[in-house]
């Protein structure tokens, strides 16, 4: 009778043992453990086709960049076509329409800071040319939050470029947004989507398709030509979409604006993010130059932003076409090797948090 019990005994310490290790290995297997990917397919590279240079306009005072975003909507504000925007301002038609959105009401440009309204802050805090761009940096008040803002003009056959932590693609390889930059030789890098987060959704990077499982999620594709679209992964292949030419396509979301309508609801967030948040997102204007956004937040000075202020303030910039990036203690730009923002996590340090990709103007 002893000796059954001492058995049952020892079975159940040896079992408890395995799973217990088990349970550790899963573990550091998801967070910890890092792993190379192959790419989905057979790389295809898709070169950047050249595009006509985007006339640069300098705007010294303190009323906000201004745009033609209105151009191309009817006598009720609407606009005339969906579809994306090309690098010449041109909207060409799609097949993903979504249903009319409300439009939101306009805020002011010039503000008092504290309120939910634009305000300039450093007009040429950071004006540059590089290789392959013309980039303009300024910073604004809104929402008692720190926004920093970099305006991109791409110049003759130039793309935005993405790269991925140590060159690699897979889970758990990640780098600071400030290491990866230095790597590529970046004069300009924000944070990704941090793809290697999450198991499904679709990755296309500079023409390759790294991942062609669907996660259901709204997708920016990035083209070859440098027009911007949202598109539904349930609704349209990772395969089909390099064959009408994706260079980069980002999976987190969701979308801010389409065609100039603001395309989030008041209080919509991203999974279980806290309503302010540091932000990070990108977007083209009427004129086929690009914003790099990055929010500050989580912090006595900063509060952040909820996505439907970020959709705001970028609307009120003139952007057509807007994403969201991954955000919170990710959200990271980066200019001539020197931290933009004030990236934290808890908002106890400022520090840089390691991710899996970067988004950059070499």
């Amino acid at each position: 009778m002893k000796e059954g019990k001492s058995k049952t005994v020892i079975f159940g310490a040896a079992y408890g043992i395995l799973l217990a290790g088990f349970t550790v290995y899963a573990l550091l297997d998801v967070f910890v453990l890092p792993k190379s990917y192959m790419a989905a397919e057979a790389p295809q590279s898709v070169s950047s086709e050249s595009a006509p240079a985007v006339e640069w306009k300098k705007d010294g005072e303190e009323k906000i960049l201004s745009s033609k975003a209105n151009e191309g909507m009817d006598e009720s504000g609407r606009w005339k076509h969906h579809g994306r925007i090309d690098k010449d301002g041109i909207i060409s038609e799609n097949s993903s329409k979504k249903g009319d959105r409300k439009k939101k009401p306009e805020i002011s440009s010039r503000a008092e800071e504290g309120t939910d309204t634009v305000k300039k802050e450093d007009t040429e805090k950071y004006t540059a040319e590089s290789g392959s761009a013309k980039i303009e940096i300024s910073s604004y008040r809104y929402m008692d939050t720190d926004i920093h803002v970099a305006k991109v003009a791409l110049n003759d056959g130039a793309s935005i470029m993405t790269a991925f932590a140590n060159d690699t693609y897979g889970k758990n390889i990640k780098a600071t947004v400030s290491e990866i930059a230095e790597e590529k030789g970046a004069v300009l890098a924000i944070n990704g989507d941090f793809y290697g987060a999450r198991n499904a959704g679709y990755v296309i990077r500079n023409g390759v398709l790294y991942r062609n499982t669907s996660s259901g999620n709204e997708d920016l594709v990035i083209y070859k030509d440098g027009s911007f679209e949202i598109v539904c992964e349930d609704e349209i292949s990772a395969e089909e979409l390099l064959s009408k030419g994706a260079y980069n396509v980002f999976s987190f979301g969701p979308a801010l604006i389409e065609n100039g309508e603001i395309a989030v609801s008041e209080g919509e967030e991203v999974g279980r993010a806290m309503y302010s948040n540091p932000r990070t997102a990108i977007a083209i204007m009427s004129d086929g130059s690009y914003l790099f956004v990055v929010s500050d937040g989580r912090t006595d000075d900063d509060e952040g932003l909820s996505l439907s202020s970020l959709s705001s303030f970028l609307k009120e910039l003139g952007a057509v076409t807007a994403y969201n990036l991954d955000g919170g203690g990710s959200s990271t730009m980066v200019y001539n090797g020197e931290l933009i923002n004030d990236p934290t996590t808890s908002g106890r340090n400022i520090k840089e948090r390691e991710v899996s990709d970067i988004i950059y103007i070499s």
